[in-house]
């Protein structure tokens, strides 16, 4: 009886998996496979509340196999190494695995391939699993990747998508293979207070409530930090219970202005994923190098993290961060750009802390979006500074998002509570909230001189 593995990674879902689906397809019997990998944990991505979703999600995987005669295997260890012997066990004649794009997938890849050729096993490695559109199928006449979003994205819409992957019915697994018990999210100890669930019921349930309302009145109110507009999907889609080409699909048969930028979003995710893959290195080292000399200023960072900065606005979205394990985009922009443009201090401090705390903290988006708000990646205009003081006004005009997470402003109403230095002494005494960590002028010419020098 033919017999294949499909090894989940970033695709922990049932609904449009084209590596469960061809498995499935293409053999007898199934053993769909998650291994807690060891070299996850030693490069510094397992934190607890991406550990905690991850146990969310690998249940509710368990549950929807289960559900169709079938059951998840997990195993620990070295991927390779537990791919190998577990293909041996079972006399399997192919691994079916989602390509991934950051060096570690790749590297990841190519040793499971050379170990299971060596065993007499294929590996059959599926494109555009976590993407719309794989990483390398679409390039400019002069180079490997594309460079700037605009004419990506003009390609990008112009792109034939697959389409939807059919859901197994049933699942056959062989008999006897030996599982280690599913992680628990209770187990993990740290986790953000507020941090949503994960799995794939979790998922299409929240896709379900938001798509109808949330999508048309995207394009108006994404960007609104108090409305809590946006789709709240990013971390779904980084484990990949919620697939991005079913969410396309699906936005595109809607139509309308909040459907092109709910897709134009996720454009900018493969974008993202398509630099990383032709340039692993912009994990860690500049993209565009601006011969920056960050500053070192360690209370200032950590005054940053704590939501303690003296800029309402940046502290509020810290704090959301540390209680959610999540932000929206306006928020993580505003706090990029502050950390590095207006303390003028390394993008790398800032987005190592990012990958401590967010739920959906992958490398591609983190990472390079950090580098875009530092000047140092994709944008074309590098030398931008975000006034925290503007984009709070514009973005919330009524202070609802600030008092929200930055309580001892709460009875502060109107221009203050964007700006509460203003007030006269007797009354900014009345709270317990930090001047700011600098003028925002000091901090502006700073960041010009320093980019000028380079």
């Amino acid at each position: 009886m033919s017999v294949s593995l499909c090894l989940f990674t970033a695709d922990l879902r049932l609904h449009d998996n084209p590596v469960l689906a061809a498995a499935v397809r293409d053999s007898e019997q199934v053993v769909p496979l998650f291994v807690v990998d060891d070299g996850v944990r030693a490069a510094g991505f397992d934190v607890p509340n991406r550990r905690a979703f991850l146990a969310d999600c690998l249940a509710d995987l368990d549950a929807g196999l289960r559900q169709r005669g079938g059951r998840l295997v997990v195993r620990c260890g070295p991927v390779v190494r537990e791919v190998c012997a577990l293909a041996a066990e079972t006399g399997a004649q192919q691994v079916h695995v989602a390509a991934g794009s950051s060096a570690y997938a790749r590297r990841r890849e190519e040793r499971l391939a050379a170990a299971l050729t060596a065993q007499g096993c294929d590996l059959r490695v599926h494109e555009a699993v976590a993407t719309v559109v794989a990483p390398g199928a679409h390039v400019p006449q002069d180079g490997d990747h594309f460079a700037v979003f605009t004419p990506y994205f003009r390609r990008w819409q112009g792109a034939a998508i697959r389409g939807l992957a059919p859901v197994p019915r049933r699942i056959d697994v062989p008999a006897g293979v030996a599982s280690a018990p599913l992680p628990e999210r209770t187990a993990v100890a740290g986790v953000s207070p507020g941090l949503g669930n994960g799995g794939e019921r979790e998922a299409r349930s929240r896709l379900a409530a938001w798509l109808p309302d949330g999508l048309i009145h995207y394009a108006d109110h994404q960007a609104e930090l108090a409305a809590d507009a946006t789709s709240r999907l990013s971390a779904h889609l980084h484990f990949g219970s919620l697939s991005a080409t079913e969410l396309v699909h699906r936005a595109r048969a809607m139509d309308g202005a909040g459907a092109d930028a709910f897709v134009r979003q996720l454009a900018w995710r493969d974008f993202h994923h398509q630099v990383l893959a032709a340039r692993p290195r912009s994990a860690s080292v500049d993209y565009r190098p601006r011969q920056d000399r960050w500053r070192r200023a360690e209370r200032e960072v950590q005054a940053w993290r704590d939501g303690r900065t003296g800029y309402p606005v940046i502290d509020a979205a810290m704090r959301q961060l540390r209680y959610e394990g999540w932000l929206p985009g306006r928020a993580r922009l505003l706090a990029a750009s502050f950390l590095t443009k207006t303390l003028y201090l390394d993008w790398r401090t800032g987005a190592r802390h990012f990958l401590d705390l967010l739920v959906d903290g992958d490398v591609a988006n983190n990472q390079l979006n950090w580098q875009w708000a530092a000047g140092t990646g994709t944008d074309t205009r590098p030398n931008r500074v975000l006034n925290p003081v503007v984009q709070a006004k514009r973005h919330d005009p009524h202070g609802a998002y600030v008092r929200r997470w930055v309580p001892e402003l709460s009875a502060l109403d109107g221009p203050a509570i964007h700006e509460p230095w203003k007030l006269p002494a007797p009354e900014r005494a009345r709270f317990d909230y930090p001047h700011p960590l600098v003028q925002l002028a000091d901090g502006l010419r700073r960041f010009q001189r320093a980019r000028s020098r380079g």
